[in-house]
């Protein structure tokens, strides 16, 4: 049985700890983080601490932090022989360069604490800087999900800046949708199955091939129609997003 220690009590965290409850080869003994609130609803599943010295040993240590605590955190660290590891998909695995044992351990998908989540078809990309660690997170990563891939750290970067693309800038989209619809007296819920077949859509073509709308259309009438009912901010959203999309498809103003 592999032991882990987990620092943080995040989003990312908290669904961690609830998904290796149930791993067959891996435990977790520990979970540190700086504020005890924060660790109140944590504390009846394993042990916590608030304290750096009071970590335990362990063969794996999983900082599930925000990027800028990572390197705070691992210059406090006593027990040396862990294997680090971070779930940052922005974070080189170097932040980790004083330690003989090094690697990354990084779920794509967005966490929110009281949304549940299907670990089993969550992404997890893996690296070491170690063959033995590579085949440890390997086994890791499959103990709780069916899909682990081997990315480095140069990969790991651009599949975050891919992956804010296509979460967090379109869940920004979808608050102006939902801004629209509330101006207008219109229940949001009206379009979830179209967000819904938009998504699926993606899966089964290329999202090139995916594309409709009055912007690839080049619908002129239609375009300034939407303008007109649009705040300055939405405008230049709106209107960024046209040209990029008409820029694409070979379509002009």
């Amino acid at each position: 049985m592999n032991s882990i220690v987990i620092f943080g009590a995040g989003n990312v965290a908290h669904h961690l700890l609830k998904a290796f409850s149930s791993a067959k080869d891996f435990r977790v003994i520990q979970v540190f983080n700086h504020k005890p609130e924060s660790l109140i609803s944590l504390s009846t599943v394993t042990e916590t601490t608030i304290n750096l010295a009071k970590v335990k040993p362990a063969d794996i240590y999983l900082m599930a932090v925000k990027d800028d605590a990572i390197s705070e955190i691992a210059d406090n660290i006593i027990y040396k022989e862990a294997l680090m590891l971070h779930t940052s998909g922005a974070v080189d695995i170097e932040v980790f360069s004083n330690f003989s044992r090094r690697g990354v351990f990084y779920p794509l998908q967005t966490f929110s604490k009281n949304k549940e989540v299907d670990f089993s078809q969550i992404p997890f990309c893996i690296e070491a800087n170690k063959k033995d660690d590579l085949q440890l997170l390997e086994s890791l990563g499959k103990s709780i999900s069916e899909n682990v891939y081997h990315i480095n750290s140069q990969q790991r970067k651009s599949l975050h800046v891919a992956a804010v693309f296509v979460s967090n800038f379109v869940n920004y989209l979808y608050t102006e949708g939902e801004a629209i619809c509330k101006k207008n007296n219109i229940p949001f819920e009206i379009l979830q199955p179209l967000i819904m077949e938009t998504a699926s859509k993606v899966t089964k073509m290329n999202p090139m091939e995916a594309q409709t709308g009055p912007a690839k259309r080049n619908d002129v009438g239609v375009l300034q129609s939407h303008l007109s009912q649009l705040n300055k901010e939405q405008q230049k959203l709106y209107s960024l997003l046209t040209q990029s999309i008409q820029a694409l498809h070979g379509k002009e103003l």
